[in-house]
């Protein structure tokens, strides 16, 4: 009996239960015993001969829901039944289709019979009546005549039934198989690798802004110093000229909550180029609100990356900070620029690059003041996500051409 009939058998008769696991080997009861790797006939729409392990543990499971199947199936290390097959090779094993074309009968090696007296299942027959004795081996010197069952014709015979039975182990198509092989850990591994290579060069940058800020400090002190001149930094002409200060440059965002873009959630939207709400990022910050956020534009292909320092308190920078200002977001509203070192409007977005952001279904009401400053309206949505990358790049297409026009004046 080979292991798909014995299996189909079982679960007609409903006797499932009786099938054990011993070691590598699953009992039939006290019928038969069969490798639990053993190939049965039942060949897949992908080419390959199912295990018992696998129909076993299929029609043990049916019930459960495909996904839930494999997940379970593939924590147990045990190959799955494919989608395209289950509903053919369950009704197979059940008994309601009395064949398939999936199914190639072969006899299965290392088959036990335990109970070679139940006529349920007839026996094989035994290798040894494949086997010619001395008896009936042919002779060579003898004439060959096929009319008559003679000895050489049972032993031809013979040698065609063994011939019809057998079957390659190994083909180019199994040989590419992993059979129980799980590479999960392997991606799982390769992309940690990957976030930390990233976060080191990210740092790395970082330590490399530091240190070439303190070196150019240095390097003004000691020249100072071998000059005979004195090398104590003298204080800036509060905004005389239009290049920025020394330093990181300054992004100022509002203090208020019914802005979109506040120091809670800049980070996410100017370098992962998404937009997460106020509320949410602040249930899920741990400890103090944040004086002062730096960002960087990470999706870009230029290897040379500035950061920004972004900050929410205008009244705490001293003069010299505000010749680092190069960019704000503003709230719409006139009491935001209350105390701030400008006459008016018109001088402050001259300086310092305005941006407005607004959800793209608000009323036009709500950006009704700043349209008359001289501001960039970004419009986001209130549900499609995967647009916010587009307003991020927009954010730096026009932070980085303002920043650059500074520079050079």
């Amino acid at each position: 009996m080979d292991p798909l009939s014995a299996l189909r058998d079982y679960t007609i008769r409903g006797e499932l239960d009786s099938i054990v696991r011993l070691n590598d080997e699953f009992r039939f009861g006290s019928d038969y015993s069969f490798p639990c790797s053993a190939e049965t006939a039942y060949r897949s729409k992908q080419g390959s001969l199912y295990t018992l392990e696998t129909l076993l543990y299929f029609v043990r499971n049916h019930h459960v829901k495909h996904i839930e199947y494999l997940q379970k199936a593939r924590t147990q290390g045990i190959p799955a039944v494919t989608l395209p097959d289950r509903k053919p090779l369950l009704e197979y094993l059940q008994g309601k289709v009395s064949s398939s074309d999936a199914i190639e009968f072969l006899v299965p090696p290392n088959t036990i019979n335990l109970n070679l007296n139940n006529s349920r299942f007839p026996d094989l027959p035994l290798a040894s009546s494949f086997i010619p004795s001395e008896s009936t081996a042919p002779n060579p010197n003898a004439v060959d005549d096929f009319s008559e069952p003679t000895a050489q014709n049972a032993d031809l015979s013979s040698t065609k039934m063994i011939q019809a039975i057998e079957r390659p182990l190994k083909d180019r198509e199994s040989l590419l198989e992993c059979k129980q092989r799980d590479f999960y850990s392997v991606l799982v591994a390769s992309t940690k690798r990957e976030e930390e290579r990233q976060r080191i060069e990210s740092q790395q940058r970082k330590d490399g802004l530091v240190a070439k800020s303190r070196l150019m400090g240095s390097e003004e002190t000691r020249y100072g110093d071998e000059s005979g001149y004195d090398a104590t930094p003298k204080p800036k002409m509060h905004l005389k000229g239009s290049k920025i200060g020394e330093g990181v440059p300054i992004i100022l965002v509002p203090s208020a909550f019914q802005t979109l873009i506040t120091i809670y959630n800049v980070k996410e939207f100017l370098e992962d180029g998404v937009f997460i709400p106020t509320d949410v990022k602040v249930k899920q910050m741990k400890g103090t609100k944040p004086d002062c956020v730096t960002v960087q534009k990470k999706f870009s292909r230029d290897r040379v990356v500035t950061a920004y320092e972004v900050r929410d308190k205008p009244s705490a920078l001293k003069a010299d900070d505000w010749d680092r200002v190069v960019a704000v977001f503003v709230l719409g509203k006139e009491w935001q620029f209350k105390d701030w070192p400008f006459k008016d409007h018109v001088e402050i977005f001259n300086k310092i690059l305005g941006f407005y952001m607004r959800f793209e279904d608000d009323s036009l009401e709500s950006a009704k003041t700043v349209k008359q400053w001289n501001v960039k309206i970004i419009s986001i949505s209130k549900n499609k996500r995967h647009q916010d990358r587009t307003a991020a790049l927009e954010v730096w297409d026009r932070l980085e051409e303002f920043v650059r026009s500074r520079s050079h004046s």
